[in-house]
């Protein structure tokens, strides 16, 4: 007569070295992401940004709104390393306070599609019925409207300004997170150890924290990467419209909105902030790459 032990399936040897060993899953990960150059040139990338925001108090030579009209729309030189602008306003300046406002969007309004979006997609796809047919027949529909539409009508309805162009975004990604997270949870739900869980009289609050989110984490956390990217692009073309931050506070996108006037006479006024904006959604959208080929478990 064989034990209940013996009958029981054999549990894969990958996951038993999960279980035991969360600590090694945690350095394979590292190992597996910096042998990737790109995702490692794309996190040092965000860094250097990151940095250059928190320290521009200490970084920044001027004050970024300090007007100077004996320059004016003034090339690079020793004195200003980035030029001038039409109010004789220090680039560099402006520059690194600018990558406080876009950073600060793009990763708020990521957080507040995180903190919505994904409760609804694990409460869509784990009771499923008529509740997941209202949920997910409301985020179709926002999903038909292209992201960038959504988060200018709402930010337009709410007013200019950066906390309701974060507020636009975050709730314009949402739908996004729902979808995804839905289709997550439809996929663990049925596995062998959620089945054991709701068996054994787990609380369904414990099964979402215990088995469904840590296997949903992966591709969440990608997304959530590269949403930061398509965020830092939203705030720059609201602030570009007159819709998120205003002046005189610098914003890439104000600058933007500011250069195209002046692209024959002061081009430099147009290089430098959409060359941040290129560089930063570029470096967070190599460092996504990474994350999801890193977190991968086919390659486990």
């Amino acid at each position: 007569m064989k034990s209940a032990l013996e009958l029981a399936p054999a549990t894969p040897r990958f996951i038993e070295a999960e279980i035991a060993s969360p600590w090694k899953r945690a350095r394979r990960i590292v190992r597996r992401f910096t042998r990737r150059r790109l995702a490692i040139l794309g996190a040092i990338v965000i860094v250097i940004f990151v940095v250059a925001a928190i320290l521009a108090p200490w970084l920044a030579p001027y004050n970024p709104q300090a007007t100077n009209w004996s320059k004016i729309r003034k090339p690079a030189d020793a004195q200003n390393w980035l030029g001038t602008d039409d109010l004789g306003r220090d680039l560099f300046s402006r520059l690194i306070w600018g990558a406080q406002v876009s950073l600060l969007a793009g990763v708020l309004s990521v957080l507040i599609a995180v903190v919505l979006g994904v409760p609804l997609g694990l409460i869509a796809g784990y009771y499923r019925g008529h509740l997941d047919q209202v949920i997910m027949r409301i985020t179709d529909a926002l999903l038909a409207f292209p992201f960038l539409i959504i988060a200018i009508a709402l930010a337009s309805a709410l007013g200019p300004s950066l906390a309701n162009a974060t507020l636009a975004i975050g709730l314009s990604a949402v739908p996004g997170f729902i979808r995804l997270t839905r289709g997550q949870v439809l996929a663990v739900r049925e596995e062998e150890y959620v089945q054991a869980a709701r068996a054994v009289g787990a609380s369904d609050l414990r099964i979402f924290w215990r088995y469904i989110l840590p296997n949903s984490f992966a591709p969440l956390m990608v997304q959530a990467t590269v949403s930061i990217a398509g965020a830092i692009i939203a705030e720059s073309t609201l602030s570009f419209l007159g819709l998120g931050v205003q002046p005189p506070t610098p914003s890439w996108g104000s600058m933007l909105n500011v250069a195209q006037g002046f692209l024959n006479q002061a081009p430099w006024m147009a290089w430098w902030p959409g060359l941040a904006i290129f560089v930063t959604v570029l470096g967070f959208n190599l460092m996504g790459d990474g994350l999801r080929d890193a977190l991968d478990p086919k390659d486990y």
